[in-house]
């Protein structure tokens, strides 16, 4: 089996970047996720960082995140953020497109992971709807729904281009247009 690494995102271009993030607006209302993360890679060494910097103002130091191994190639045990170290684990049960923030003075999040080579328009749904406050819809679900989403379009494609190739032939159940019988004409009948 080979394992194919995504590091479009070369470690000197990562200073320069911000996370790709929508988080749900607080509430009183809690949800299965609170929010998404669209990371430019799989590469946690450079995805961390990025995401820490841009939630530590707001929620506090995070100083622990976990991810499931399915997701991501490498994991490191801890990634350095801002002069902290962040510890990272693993856990096989967790479901693979989410990731857990920890914080010491603010608590838990539970983002949506959208995977890096995913289509814009893709990832824009995905986050607004991880972002919904009170949702009960699971990362599962969530990524689920986008994939019978992009399912959809090619697929009606595919039957509306059989119809217009099929040129309203009768089809034998072997694949192969019939011949259609030419009836007489019914004495006393209008044919049409």
């Amino acid at each position: 089996m080979t394992t194919l690494l995504d590091l479009t995102t070369p470690h000197d271009l990562a200073p320069k970047l911000s996370a790709r993030l929508s988080l749900t607006p607080k509430t009183a209302l809690a949800g299965q996720l609170d929010g998404a993360l669209w990371p430019y890679s799989r590469d946690l060494t450079v995805e961390l960082p990025l995401l820490v910097a841009g939630l530590d103002a707001a929620w506090g130091r995070i100083t622990r995140v976990t991810v499931n191994p399915t997701r991501w190639p490498v994991i490191p045990d801890t990634v350095t953020v801002d002069g902290h170290t962040l510890h990272v684990g693993w856990f096989t049960e967790q479901h693979p497109d989410k990731l857990i923030l920890l914080s010491f003075t603010v608590g838990r999040w539970d983002l949506l992971v959208i995977p890096p080579e995913t289509e814009p328009a893709a990832a824009a749904r995905l986050m607004a709807a991880a972002a919904i406050p009170g949702s009960i819809l699971t990362a599962g679900v969530l990524m689920a729904n986008e994939a019978a989403i992009g399912r959809a379009p090619r697929e009606s494609r595919s039957r509306e281009e059989s119809w217009e190739t099929e040129g309203g032939a009768c089809m034998s159940p072997y694949g192969q247009p019939t011949e259609r019988p030419i009836m007489p004409p019914v004495p006393g009948h209008a044919n049409r």
